[in-house]
C-alpha cells in the first residue's frame, strides 16, 4: 500500500507529513517507557532491556516480510503492512517506529513509496495501523481468558481489522487532496474490499509470529505482559493475592539465539523467498490502475537509486539481484532500528539515573 508521489496533492501531503512527524515525535518519548520497563521496577526494567534490541529486529523482519507479495484475487497481491505485529511484540509507540524506519528505508533506498509521500505512508501504514490493531488487541485481551492462546487469537483479529482500517484511511485522504476525480465510493469500495482479503494474510502472518515468539519467549511479546493471573491465598476467610516472586534471571545466551535466529529468517526471507513472491501489483497499485488513480502518478525522485525496485542495479541474474537487494535491505533496516532503539533506550537510562532526576 505504498503511496507513490502524485497520488496526492502537494498540500495534503505536507499536512500529513507535519502530522507523522508529530507522531513520531510522541512515539519516541513513548518508546522510552516500553523500551525502559512500564515503572521503575527490577521486572519491568529487564522487559524493556530485553525489548530494545529486539525492537530493531521487528523492523528487520517487517522489511523481509514486505517483500513476500501474497496473491489474494486475480491479478492482486497483498504483503504485511507491520502495524499489528509491531505494536503487539514491542509496543505501540516502539510499533510506530519500527514500521517508519522500514518505510523510510524502502523510499530512499529502493524507491518505494514516494518521498513526498512519505508522510501520507506513515500516516497510513504505521499510525493507523499500529493504533487500530493495538486498540483492538487491548481490547480483546480483556475480556478473553489471560491465556497466550489469546495473545495469539487476538493477535489475528487486531491484524484482520487494521488494514482495512488502513484502507479507509488512504480513501479519506484521497477524498481530501486525490489528484484526479474518481467517485469517492468507487474507490472506498474497491479500496477496503481488496485489502479485507490482504488482511487475512496480515492476520495469519502476525498471529503465527507472535504465537511462535511466545512459545518460547512470552516475556519478550510486549501485549502479553501482566496476563498472568494472580494466584490468592485464604487468609482468616478472606483471599489475597501471594506476594510475586522474583523473576528467574534469564541467560543471554536465550536471548542472543532468538535474535540471531530472527535475523537469519529475515535474510533467508529476503534474500531467497523473496524470489518466489507474487509478481501481481498489490491492492493499491491495482485499484489505482482500475479506477484511474494513478494518472497523475510521477516517477520517484530515487528511481535511478542502485536498489530501485528492489534489484541490484548492473546485476542481470534477476534471482541474485533481488536476492542481494532483500540482504541489503534487511541489514541497512536492522542498523537503522537498533541505532534508534538503542539511543532512545540510553535516554531512558540516564533520565531515570540518579543524576538525571537530581536524587
Amino acid at each position: 500500500m505504498h503511496v507513490p508521489d502524485g497520488f496526492i496533492d502537494a498540500p495534503v501531503s505536507a499536512v500529513t507529513g507535519v502530522a507523522a512527524a508529530g507522531a513520531v515525535a510522541v512515539s519516541l518519548r513513548g518508546a522510552r517507557r516500553e523500551l525502559g520497563g512500564t515503572s521503575r521496577s527490577s521486572a519491568a526494567e529487564s522487559g524493556g532491556e530485553l525489548t530494545a534490541p529486539l525492537a530493531g529486529l521487528v523492523a528487520a523482519f517487517i522489511f523481509a516480510v514486505q517483500m513476500l507479495n501474497f496473491p489474494v484475487a486475480a491479478g492482486t497481491s497483498g504483503h504485511l503492512l507491520g502495524g499489528a505485529l509491531a505494536a503487539i511484540l514491542v509496543g505501540p509507540h516502539t510499533g510506530i517506529l519500527c514500521v517508519s524506519v522500514v518505510l523510510l528505508m524502502q523510499g530512499i533506498l529502493f524507491a518505494d513509496g514516494g518521498l513526498t509521500a512519505l508522510g501520507v505512508n506513515i500516516t497510513d501504514m504505521a499510525i493507523v495501523t499500529t493504533v487500530v490493531a493495538y486498540a483492538v488487541f487491548r481490547g480483546l485481551v480483556k475480556v478473553l481468558p489471560r491465556t497466550r492462546r489469546s495473545v495469539t487469537a487476538a493477535s489475528f483479529v487486531a491484524a484482520l481489522l487494521s488494514v482495512p482500517a488502513a484502507a479507509l484511511a488512504f480513501t479519506l485522504l484521497y477524498a481530501i487532496g486525490g489528484t484526479t476525480d474518481i467517485a469517492l465510493g468507487k474507490v472506498a469500495t474497491a479500496m477496503v474490499g481488496v485489502h479485507v482479503l490482504i488482511g487475512v494474510g496480515e492476520a495469519a502472518i502476525t498471529a503465527l509470529t507472535v504465537g511462535a515468539v511466545i512459545a518460547v519467549r512470552p516475556d519478550l511479546v510486549y501485549g502479553a505482559r501482566g496476563l498472568q493471573q494472580k494466584l490468592k491465598l485464604r487468609v482468616n476467610g478472606e483471599l489475597v493475592d501471594v506476594p510475586e516472586a522474583e523473576p528467574a534471571p534469564v541467560a543471554a545466551r536465550s536471548h542472543r539465539k532468538l535474535w540471531i535466529t530472527g535475523l537469519v529468517t529475515s535474510l533467508v526471507l529476503a534474500g531467497v523467498v523473496s524470489f518466489y513472491a507474487s509478481s501481481n501489483p498489490d491492492g493499491l497499485e491495482k485499484v489505482a490502475a482500475d479506477k484511474g488513480i494513478d494518472k497523475k502518478a510521477e516517477e520517484h525522485a530515487n528511481a535511478d537509486s542502485p536498489l530501485a525496485d528492489y534489484g541490484v542495479k548492473d546485476i542481470e541474474d534477476a534471482r541474485l539481484s533481488g536476492g542481494l537487494a532483500g540482504v541489503i535491505g534487511v541489514g541497512v533496516t536492522v542498523v537503522a532500528g537498533s541505532t534508534v532503539f538503542w539511543a532512545v533506550r540510553r535516554r531512558r537510562t540516564n533520565d531515570t539515573s540518579p543524576a538525571g532526576t537530581g536524587v
